[in-house]
């Protein structure tokens, strides 16, 4: 079951509170804590947002209206423009999930389209139910449109949606002329799949239109009589500039009348016409240009007993009028009538079971570069575990060590000369508190001469004389990694300035393989725009044989698993099933053979081509009977060059985040990086190398 939904609209006013409203009242009947989050608000002067304070105050929802939302517009949109969308994307996630954390289900409200840069809020809102792993309800208004409008907009809307895979729930059509109703609802019903659930909601005035106190409160005016009547609904509108007769004639039901204040005539003929039960309902009166009735008309006007809210505001007839044109209804947190009307039109027009099924029946296993990263920093927090950085004189080490320090997720020990970090870490101008790291020179640490007796004689079988193991010891690969095989650090994570082999020669020569494993492979995940991929093995063996590539595929499926991936393993090759002949085919069929045996609750399938593997439609065709086909979320490459090559492409031409390589197999957790790598690979590989080691202490 999704513990959360979002709603998306494609353009302003179009009546999200509506479904807001009526979600939160379905979802209160099925679980106690519901919680309600606007990501981006339309501005932070206001006291509060309407929207957010309505749902919170009605439904007196146990959160803090800060927690409700975690940008204003003109926020969002600085991070895109400034080309920090991985800045806002976190910081998203992290406001998202820690409200989330308290709750049994979290409405998410999309973006309000207010002003101008309405394309980038309709990017903005796919860009965060894609992040935030939410299905979708869809809006759609259907007001001024036709039937065939209405319908084309939503089908290009769930398009919009459907191209970047994006689940959508529901369709919800809201707005509509009451005529178009039936054709709209058949249309969508022939045209969307049938798994998607299609509600159509006819225009309703008492909804749509704005009060009178809504108009005053955008005029601001003075409310010269009728302060208990500000809740009439306000249908029409006309200005009051003509001779009484030809007036009268537009009088319509709900009218506002706009007049200057000094035509008296025109205010005493829609009082009379208000108490008249041959005209329409006068819902208020706005006196323009600064001017109020002279005395003897206002007496008569109190006289008279009013029922009509009049108020007089400075500017001239002309522009009041257009103001009035502009208001736009918004359901206010004081507006119980409108409130109650919303929950009661969703009721109405929304098949509430239908829905709740497909929220209790949806699952999700998508999953986004920046969800997965947020997900791994939950985990390493969740138990601290103290890394070793060999290399930490390196800037790029120390940039990364700042980072973990500060989301506190890590304990860091780094190596090197105490002196030279200090002066690398101010030179940075780096937040970066030694109080809170240890870093440890080798040479002079007082642990160096146990550690060169426990490498003599780890060694000795191997030739290793004392005074090689004294020569061994000074290299910060040999130190880090022998803290780990003591037990002062848990892991460690070095090759920024060192070689592979450098890294990882010491951790085979002592900290060994964990037992039933003979091959030290390597993993990476790859994180593409909706899913993580585990690759592997794209870093350490060669030309694997069946056994090491079997032992490879076996070890990265528990990997995957043990980091929320799914695994279904793709035995890769360049034929698919029984297609293909030839040595390199016959070894990766060996292998593929050799896991079933050894782990048959392990889903593989192999040899497979790479399209068949990810590409549901390539894969029905090439191998219609496989679990595995067109959705591996393993893939395991049958040589080196293949892999790195590979998941090097992927990498460059998709954009996706390659996070490793993680090396398995070993009893404890050392990782290579890549000489090349960024402050970002650094961060990631800590972190993982740190989950790592919560299972050697499990």
């Amino acid at each position: 079951m999704t513990k959360s939904i979002f709603i998306a609209s494609a353009e302003p006013y179009s009546g999200k509170s509506i479904l807001a409203l009526g979600l939160v009242n379905m979802l209160l009947a099925r679980a106690q804590k519901i919680r309600y989050f606007k990501p981006v608000i339309s501005s932070a002067e206001q006291p509060t947002d309407p929207h957010i304070q309505a749902v919170l105050s009605h439904f007196q929802l146990k959160q803090p209206y800060r927690d409700a939302w975690a940008f204003t517009r003109q926020e969002a949109l600085h991070y895109l423009k400034d080309h920090r969308q991985g800045e806002f994307l976190d910081q998203l996630i992290n406001s998202f999930k820690t409200l989330e954390a308290d709750s049994d289900f979290t409405i998410v409200e999309g973006c309000d389209f207010t002003g101008s840069g309405t394309a980038v809020e309709f990017e903005l809102n796919r860009l965060m139910a894609r992040n935030l792993n939410a299905p979708v309800i869809l809006l759609v208004s259907g007001n001024h449109k036709t039937a065939a409008e209405t319908v084309q907009d939503a089908l290009n809307f769930w398009q919009a949606y459907q191209e970047q895979d994006i689940p959508v729930l529901a369709v919800v059509i809201n707005r509509l002329a009451a005529a178009e109703v039936a054709e709209v609802r058949e249309q969508l019903a022939a045209q969307l799949p049938t798994g998607i659930l299609t509600a159509v909601i006819p225009a309703d005035k008492a909804l749509e239109n704005p009060s009178v106190g809504e108009i005053f409160n955008r005029l601001g005016g003075r409310l010269l009589f009728g302060e208990t009547l500000l809740e009439n609904p306000v249908d029409n509108f006309v200005t009051g500039a003509m001779q009484v007769p030809n007036f009268l004639n537009y009088l319509k039901e709900n009218v506002l009348i706009v007049t200057p204040g000094d035509r008296g005539d025109i205010i005493i003929s829609s009082l009379q016409a208000n108490m008249s039960t041959s005209y329409p309902r006068v819902a208020g009166i706005v006196l323009t240009a600064g001017s109020v009735p002279e005395t003897p008309v206002m007496r008569l006007i109190e006289g008279l007993q009013v029922v009509v809210p009049i108020m007089a505001v400075n500017t001239g007839t002309f522009e009041t009028t257009n103001l009035v044109a502009g208001v736009h209804s918004r359901i206010r947190p004081d507006d119980s009538k409108k409130i109650r009307l919303a929950i009661e039109t969703f009721g109405r027009y929304v098949d509430q079971e239908a829905l709740n099924e497909k929220i209790v029946l949806h699952r999700s296993a998508a999953m986004t570069p920046h969800m997965f990263q947020y997900q791994l920093t939950q985990w390493a927090r969740q138990q601290k575990k103290t890394i070793v950085l060999p290399e930490g004189d390196d800037d790029r080490i120390l940039q990364a060590a700042a980072r973990l320090v500060a989301q506190d997720v890590v304990k860091l020990i780094l190596l090197g000369d105490p002196a030279n970090i200090a002066a690398s870490i101010k030179r940075l101008g780096l937040d970066l508190d030694l109080q809170k790291i240890s870093v440890v020179d080798p040479a002079k640490a007082m642990q160096f001469e146990d550690y060169v007796q426990t490498l003599y004689e780890l060694r000795k079988g191997k030739n290793v004389t004392p005074e090689m193991a004294r020569d061994l010891m000074t290299d910060v690969s040999y130190f880090g990694t022998m803290m780990v095989y003591k037990g002062e650090a848990d892991g460690m994570v070095s090759g920024a300035v060192h070689t592979t082999q450098h890294t990882i020669r010491p951790a085979l020569q002592f900290i060994k393989t964990k037992p039933g494993i003979s091959t030290v492979s390597s993993i990476f995940f790859m994180c593409l725009a909706d899913r993580v991929s585990v690759f592997g093995d794209c870093a350490v063996n060669p030309d694997p044989t069946s056994e090491e590539l079997a032992e490879i595929a076996i070890s990265s499926a528990d990997n995957a698993k043990r980091f929320g991936i799914e695994p279904r393993v793709a035995m890769l090759s360049y034929s698919s099933g029984t297609s293909g002949v030839g040595e390199d085919v016959e070894k990766v069929r060996r292998a593929t053979e050799l896991v079933r045996e050894k782990r048959p609750d392990i889903k593989i399938e192999g040899p497979i081509q790479y399209d068949a593997a990810v590409d549901p439609v390539v894969g029905r065709q090439k191998l219609p009977d496989s679990e595995v086909a067109g959705q591996a979320s393993v893939l395991i490459f049958p040589d080196l060059n293949t892999g790195n090559n590979t998941y090097k492409a992927v990498q460059r031409e998709t954009g996706a985040l390659a996070i490793g390589p993680m090396l398995q197999g070993l009893n404890k957790p050392v990782n290579d990086l890549s000489r090349g790598c960024t402050v970002d690979d650094i961060f990631n590989t800590v972190i993982i190398t740190a989950i790592q080691s919560q299972d050697e202490t499990a």
